[in-house]
């Protein structure tokens, strides 16, 4: 869904992508598991999560020490394949087929449930994923002592309660549960704020640099210069584009451009008006300078969606 130009002046930057990258769904999945086993899944344009909510288990991911998953634990993961396993010796199958029919949510292994498992990914629209999963690290382990933690653990809770009533509305209240703990987790992430994690969504913890991220976002059309950017915030230009680079990973007028371009390409696809009016609306008032921009940020030209 793509928020009209009133209604995305309220939204904070998460929101903001969250809301422009075309999310397609969000499903829930369980395991429930007893004895020896190992699941592996392939690497996929998404963002998903995972949470333990009873036993223990490990979870490998590639070039990583094997991590030793304890009850309570919530983990998000971006595009990387990962295994997870009652024991980080044993050769995995791939788990993807069971899951892969519609319907199928619920994986038993085994004959009772020692560790059981809680997953749901959001999917995205084709290509739109690399501007939240690049500011993601591959593998994010929820500390439960971060600030945000405690939210988790809630939201948690009702899940696993939801899971277990087979109630009227159980499916959908379970689906939206799920994508709640995704934004919280992602709220913990931002929480633990350390100053050395690079990309847009841990720099909103900076005050000043996520306050400038707040400003594009909710500005996206506004004729933002690095000067008018670190005047809003309180610095030099200098020691504000500095600042951004290190925190962003990129200069604040290239994210500016990359974020306009993400956007725009959403409005297109969706069939929100012509190239010239989208082009308006992302800051652009010549068609031709919004095509060029384009073209050099995905490779081929706005006509290619409108």
């Amino acid at each position: 869904m793509i928020l009209s130009r009133s209604s995305r002046e309220t939204l904070d930057p998460l929101s903001d992508v969250l809301s422009a990258l075309g999310v397609r769904s969000v499903r829930s999945t369980r395991l429930e598991a007893s004895g020896d086993w190992a699941l592996a899944f392939p690497g996929k344009a998404r963002l998903k999560f995972v949470a333990l909510l009873r036993g223990r288990c490990w979870m490998l991911l590639p070039d990583r020490p094997p991590e030793a998953l304890t009850e309570g634990d919530v983990f998000l993961i971006g595009d990387a394949p990962y295994t997870v396993a009652s024991d980080p010796a044993i050769e995995p199958v791939d788990g993807a087929p069971f899951y892969a029919q519609p319907g199928h949510d619920v994986l038993r292994l085994g004959d009772g449930p020692e560790t059981g498992l809680l997953g749901g990914s959001v999917d995205f629209a084709d290509g739109d994923a690399a501007f939240l999963l690049e500011a993601l690290p591959a593998f994010l382990r929820v500390d439960r002592a971060s600030p945000g933690a405690g939210a988790v653990a809630r939201t948690l809770a009702w899940l696993e309660a939801e899971i277990g009533e087979d109630r009227p509305g159980a499916p959908l209240i379970t689906d939206r549960l799920a994508e709640i703990l995704l934004v919280e987790a992602i709220r913990a992430y931002i929480a633990m704020g350390a100053e050395d994690r690079v990309g847009w969504i841990g720099a909103l913890a900076d005050r000043q640099v996520g306050a400038a991220l707040r400003l594009i976002h909710n500005e996206v059309a506004e004729p933002w210069t690095v000067a008018r950017l670190a005047a809003r915030v309180g610095m030099s230009r200098s020691a504000f584009s500095a600042r951004f680079v290190a925190r962003v990973g990129r200069p604040p007028l290239d994210y500016l451009t990359h974020w306009r371009m993400v956007l725009a390409r959403r409005l297109l696809s969706e069939g929100r008006g012509p190239i010239a009016s989208v082009a308006a609306e992302v800051g652009y008032s010549s068609q031709s300078a919004f095509a060029h921009a384009f073209k050099r940020t995905f490779g081929y030209p706005p006509r290619s969606v409108a």
